[in-house]
């Protein structure tokens, strides 16, 4: 049996491909690549805490500031712009640089005045005790 190709559709996939290829090529070494948001972050909920946990390397932490409300977390920083190494000329860039800011929403409202944050290795770690009121509570049942 003689399949038929789809020889329209083909000249479009390859038609994409070289219209990608062109993008890739005239963006250059100094482009940024599109990426998802930064910093990445990891939550846990550890009972009467919530824990972040963002991935921030390379930056000293005094170029980091952390603001929180009773249900929002703010990471904010800055990256410096690396100087070109040894004086040559990038053949590729992909790490950025500059301000950042990521606003997490918490699921419960936590104790602002409570938070506490060490950063390690390259790794955030922000620490946001739970609110009293959030905390679950035993209800004791009377007879009646």
């Amino acid at each position: 049996m003689m399949r038929r190709r789809n020889s329209f559709g083909e000249f479009w996939d390859e038609m994409s491909k070289i219209q990608r290829d062109m993008s890739h090529f005239f963006a250059g070494p100094e482009s940024k690549p599109k990426v998802g948001v930064y910093p990445s972050l990891n939550v846990y909920d550890e009972g009467e805490s919530f824990v972040v946990r963002a991935e921030i390397p390379g930056i000293d932490p005094k170029n980091l500031e952390i603001e929180a409300t009773a249900d929002s977390l703010t990471i904010k920083g800055e990256r410096n712009r690396p100087s070109t190494e040894d004086s040559g000329s990038s053949h590729r860039r992909e790490r950025e640089w500059g301000t950042f800011s990521r606003t997490l929403t918490l699921g419960m409202r936590v104790s602002p005045d409570k938070i506490k944050a060490e950063y390690k290795l390259g790794i955030l770690k922000v620490i946001l005790p739970k609110a009293p009121e959030a905390l679950p509570r035993k209800v004791s049942i009377e007879a009646a």
